[in-house]
C-alpha cells in the first residue's frame, strides 16, 4: 500500500516538459506536469538566490523558491493577463531591453564554505 501511494505521488510531479529562463540572480522554471488523472498543467517556479548574514565567513546561501500552478481550464485568461499586463507596463516605462544570452546551458552556482 505504501509503495503504491509514493507511486501516486511521483507520477504528480512527472515533468513531461521544461524550460528554464536565467535572469540575473533568479531562475524561472516553466514546466508542464502530469497529475494523477492523466491531465496537463503549467508550474511555474522562481528561484531566487538569497545570501543571509552580513559577515562573509559566517555567510549563508539559500534559494528561495515560489511556485504558481495554472490549469487549464485558466490557461486563456492567464495569458491574456499576462499580455495584458506587459503592455501596461511596456506602455508605462517602455520596452526593456534584453538581457544578453548565455550560451552556456550550465547553471553556476557560486557556494563558499
Amino acid at each position: 500500500m505504501e509503495e503504491l501511494k509514493k507511486a501516486d505521488e511521483n507520477k504528480e510531479k512527472e515533468i513531461v516538459f521544461s524550460r528554464t529562463v536565467k535572469a540575473g540572480k533568479r531562475i524561472y522554471y516553466i514546466d508542464v506536469k502530469r497529475n494523477r488523472k492523466d491531465e496537463l498543467y503549467l508550474a511555474i517556479t522562481e528561484s531566487k538566490k538569497v545570501i543571509e548574514g552580513l559577515d562573509p565567513a559566517t555567510q549563508r546561501v539559500n534559494f528561495e523558491k515560489h511556485k504558481i500552478f495554472v490549469y487549464r481550464e485558466d490557461f486563456d485568461k492567464f495569458l491574456a493577463s499576462i499580455v495584458e499586463s506587459i503592455k501596461f507596463i511596456e506602455g508605462e516605462q517602455g520596452k526593456s531591453e534584453p538581457r544578453p544570452e548565455s550560451n552556456d546551458s550550465e547553471i553556476k552556482i557560486d557556494l563558499d564554505f
